[in-house]
């Protein structure tokens, strides 16, 4: 039976991904077997997670997945690891459901890091309320981050009261303050493993500082995790069997669930990845899905591949689906904006232009109903830039809830059999909605 960590914090940008990687790295350096997961939806965190275990890295959440989906990967995850390793989202109790509505529901115990840096006692109230606020959760532990040096270690520890030692505690360690740890980061987040020379240093040196801590003890140690009894998944009908799908998968195409793969293979499809970026022409296929990625940062190269942009036309024009989200999108507008306000002529195939944003345009999750489709795909939306078009959408994504943050629902364009929208979809929340992206007729329209 494995044992299971939910790692949480107060807020966003406390150390969660670093403190999550460094304890995957070290155990699975030491010949374990661990899964990782992510709660809520995210791309960039789960590649750090992932080259720090070795193996993929799937999202978890309650709304986005539904239970059933959540229990299902658990489970089978449990079955073959030595460890589960969860990474919460924003603040332990943010958002509906939080990663606290995780731990509660599987009964993960949560272990709060604590970016320290600028606290000594309000530490210990900072553990408190954490441990406190829903008297229920499942607690491991609080790890404090960023910390200054070995006495300031010493202030945030003796502020735990040591009579009352489930108060905030127990203690599990801390990471000292360091640019040799801390993972790079830009404007959508952390940047990819596969960008820097040094991942792999950065891991270990996080894993060799996780080792002398509690937290990094045996896991023999630990309390054994009873995973969710999972609920057979129903039998999946197969109606994209023997169609190839080409999937664009390079730095500028990077935000792909591997979750979203295997479920097209389920549907019987055979994804065919090929590098944009690399020159590689589009592959025989009878679709082609454009994921979302990092195209701001390679506009000029890809405003290069007048060849794949020719191909692309005329998969379009021959009746072909084409399924682009978020980059994607961009790299299909007559013209994209880059951070510095430099114009690129890009694909072409959507009228207008797509502008980088100094700010955050729209976050969180959202579904996308489909004609005919009794369950609509589930997923997210989080993006800084928009769109300046005379095209109409052909429908929109409807929010979860309605926030300042989360905005409206996103635009759905179809133009022939090309659909794009900025919408990231969780194809295990709806298979059948999934199929219908790949699709010849319109999923939009009766």
């Amino acid at each position: 039976m494995a044992a299971a960590l939910l790692i949480a914090a107060p807020a966003s940008g406390q150390g969660k991904t670093t403190v999550s990687a460094a304890l995957a790295r070290l155990h699975e350096r030491q010949g374990r077997r661990v899964r990782c997961f992510k709660c809520g939806p995210d791309f960039l965190d789960p590649m750090w997670l992932e080259a720090a275990s070795g193996c993929p890295v799937d999202a978890l959440d309650l709304w986005i997945n539904g239970p059933d989906d959540c229990a299902q990967r658990l489970a089978a995850a449990a079955s073959k690891a030595d460890l589960i390793i969860v990474e919460g989202v924003m603040g332990l109790f943010d958002g509906e459901p939080s990663a606290a509505d995780l731990a509660q529901r599987f009964g993960i115990p949560v272990a709060a890091v604590i970016d320290a840096g600028a606290m000594a006692g309000t530490f210990a109230a900072v553990a408190h309320g954490l441990r406190h606020w829903q008297p229920a959760l499942p607690w491991a532990g609080v790890f404090a981050n960023r910390v200054g040096s070995p006495r300031h270690a010493d202030m945030l520890r003796e502020a735990l009261d040591p009579s009352r030692p489930d108060d905030g505690g127990p203690w599990l360690g801390h990471l000292a303050r360091s640019d040799t740890i801390a993972l790079p980061e830009r404007h959508l987040g952390l940047t990819m493993p596969a960008e820097a020379a040094d991942t792999l240093a950065r891991l270990d040196a996080a894993a060799n500082a996780v080792a002398g801590q509690p937290l990094g003890r045996d896991l023999a140690a630990w309390p054994r995790w009873q995973p969710p009894q999972a609920p057979q998944p129903a039998p999946r009908q197969r109606p994209l069997a023997g169609r190839r799908i080409a999937v664009a998968r390079d730095a500028a195409f990077a935000f792909v669930y591997p979750a979203n793969l295997e479920v097209l293979r389920d549907l019987g499809a055979r994804p065919v990845l090929f590098s944009p970026l690399a020159g590689d022409p589009l592959p025989p296929c009878d679709a082609l899905w454009l994921p979302g990625g990092y195209p701001e940062l390679h506009a000029a190269r890809l405003a290069e591949l007048s060849g794949l942009r020719a191909q692309i036309a005329a998969h379009v024009q021959s009746g072909k689906p084409l399924w682009a989200e978020c980059g994607g999108l961009m790299v299909l507008a007559e013209h994209l904006v880059d951070a510095a306000g430099r114009p690129h002529a890009l694909w072409g195939l959507l009228p207008g232009t797509a502008m980088l944003g100094r700010r955050l345009a729209a976050l969180g999750p959202h579904e996308m109903p489909l004609a005919g489709e009794a369950m609509p795909l589930r997923g997210h939306s989080f993006h800084w830039s928009r769109l300046e078009t005379t095209l109409e959408p052909a429908s929109f994504t409807t929010p979860q809830r309605r926030s300042a943050a989360a905005g409206g629902g996103e635009a759905v364009y179809e133009l022939g059999s090309l659909r794009a929208s900025w919408f990231h979809p969780w194809f295990a929340s709806s298979p059948a909605a999934a199929a219908r992206l790949f699709d010849t007729p319109s999923p939009f329209r009766p």
